[in-house]
């Protein structure tokens, strides 16, 4: 279907009546209903509630906090009152931007419940801007009193004053500026002529297993691990008309915008001067595609393959993470997720010809697979990376497969076939010898083996397994022993020697 480039409201008929599997073949458009937003005025709230996941808390700001400052003071940052029980992580952050400036002033407050089953002495944080420079740390307190601490690289090691024992809970609270840095095209931190983009901007407690799990940087992929964790994150600029593309919707919090977001990894958000914006819904998340002026119809096109994918997706994996989804154009030379915000290539908006067979839809899909495949369920990304990768390309497949099934084999040679993978699926980010090399491995005969294990166990069993591999490790971590734990109770065909044939893994 051709969309006509300017169109204000449109719909798309077909919703999924139900949870069963969809037939191979079937095109499946859910309801999509439309706003086009023109943002030369004051962006304003979201018209309307999306029904949203049940938070395990409602959190509240700080009390008397005072407003982060760019010139900074050793005042001392008052403690939140009532800490919720709950054993995930909390972060809350108050974030001032000077979105002319690049400068951004940050107050942070996190509650940490010790999971680890030892007791702790310290909590050792990732702190990724620091890989950049223009990371500026003021304090650390705990009820009022500076904690000592080490800024190693992107390892911050917090020194609690005493031990923390499993399941207790302690509260931290920090102040930290951040000198934005001039983003390149390999990753989307930073800012640009049209764009600011904070991702993985705010230190945060990395996970605990046999020790504190944090990787080195290293070039051919993503190396932070990171647990399901709660956010409330609250923003406002300094001056201008900017308009923020975030991981939640917004709300009104006095002269702040709060954004809430549950169950996810991390929180990214991108701020513009330019950024219109087309919205609709799919089931119960609002999404949202940001595009700069001039690519109206790119930006209605990559909606209406996110509503797709999104309705395909829910039926076939389960229920979408979150109560939103930001799809945002960078000047990137790829795309990245992030849980309810992806990122797109301009690229991909200048190359698409309106059909589905382009970047714009297939990696655009891929990226949106990701908040099943690195959101709801969590991985090490850095030693097993095939676990979020190799099923957010595969999920381009099935995408296809149900949604433009004319265009199916053209996906597979297109996008895997050509390139002629090879290699153990199963190779961690610091092993292979070069980026294509760790593609052909981990993406793509990644594909090739989960097509072979969807043939191997049936369609019925195939999706049984990653439905219950999504329920059973969502908002949690899973390992490639859990991966063929799950697989193996669905299904009574044997698969050892598709593991033998694309993994040097004994599983």
């Amino acid at each position: 279907m051709k969309i006509p480039p300017r169109l204000n409201f449109f719909l798309l008929l077909l919703f999924l009546a139900s949870c069963n599997l969809p037939q191979r073949g079937q095109a499946l458009p859910p309801t999509l209903v439309v706003v086009t937003q023109d943002l030369g005025a004051s962006p304003t709230p979201t018209p309307f509630q999306p029904v949203t996941l049940t938070p395990s808390f409602t959190p509240e700001p700080p009390t008397n906090t005072p407003p982060p400052t760019f010139a900074f003071t050793s005042t001392p940052l008052p403690q939140p009152t009532s800490p919720p029980q709950t054993s995930r992580t909390q972060y809350t952050l108050f974030a001032l931007l000077d979105y002319y400036g690049n400068q951004l002033a940050v107050d942070e407050t996190i509650r940490y419940t010790n999971q680890a089953g030892v007791p702790l002495n310290e909590l050792v944080m990732a702190v990724e801007p620091n890989h950049h420079g223009g990371f500026n740390l003021e304090n650390i307190l705990l009820n009022g009193a500076a904690l000592n601490y080490d800024l190693n690289g992107h390892r911050l090691t917090v020194y609690l004053p005493q031990s923390l024992a499993p399941g207790t809970q302690v509260t931290l609270a920090m102040r930290f500026h951040l000198s934005i840095p001039a983003k390149v095209k390999d990753h989307p931190y930073g800012y640009d002529v049209d764009q600011v983009n904070l991702t993985d901007w705010f230190p945060f407690v990395v996970p605990y297993s046999n020790g504190w799990v944090l990787h080195d940087d290293y070039y051919l992929g993503e190396h932070l691990v990171q647990d399901a964790a709660d956010f409330e994150v609250n923003v406002r600029v300094t001056e201008g008309n900017i308009v923020f593309a975030t991981s939640g919707v917004g709300e009104p919090n006095n002269e702040w915008t709060r954004y809430r977001l549950f169950g996810a990894r991390t929180f990214a958000l991108s701020a513009s001067d330019q950024f219109q914006f087309v919205e609709a819904t799919a089931g119960a998340a609002v999404i949202r595609a940001y595009y700069y002026p001039g690519y109206e119809t790119e930006g209605l096109a990559i909606l209406n393959a996110a509503v797709r994918a999104v309705g395909l997706f829910e039926s076939l994996f389960g229920p979408y993470p979150y109560g939103s989804l930001s799809i945002v154009q960078s000047d990137l030379n790829d795309g990245q997720e992030y849980d309810g915000l992806v990122f797109l290539a301009t690229k991909f908006y200048n190359e698409y010809d309106g059909s589905a067979r382009s970047n714009l839809v297939a990696i655009g899909v891929h990226e949106i697979a990701h908040q099943w495949w690195y959101g709801l369920v969590g991985n090490d990304a850095a030693t097993e990376p095939w676990l979020d990768e190799a099923l957010s390309v595969y999920s381009e497949a099935l995408f296809y497969e149900y949604i433009y099934p004319n265009s199916y084999d053209w996906w597979w040679q297109w996008r895997v076939n050509y390139f002629g993978p090879s290699g153990y699926v199963d190779t961690s980010i610091y092993e292979a010898p070069t980026f294509r090399a760790y593609v052909n491995a981990s993406y793509l005969n990644g594909a090739n083996f989960l097509e072979a294990l969807n043939y191997r166990m049936g369609d019925d069993a195939f999706f049984a397994f990653l439905r219950d591999y999504a329920s059973r490790y969502g908002r949690g971590r899973a390992t490639a022993y859990d991966f063929f734990a799950v697989a193996r109770q669905n299904t009574t065909a044997d698969i050892s020697d598709l593991i033998r044939a694309y993994f040097r893994g004994g599983y």
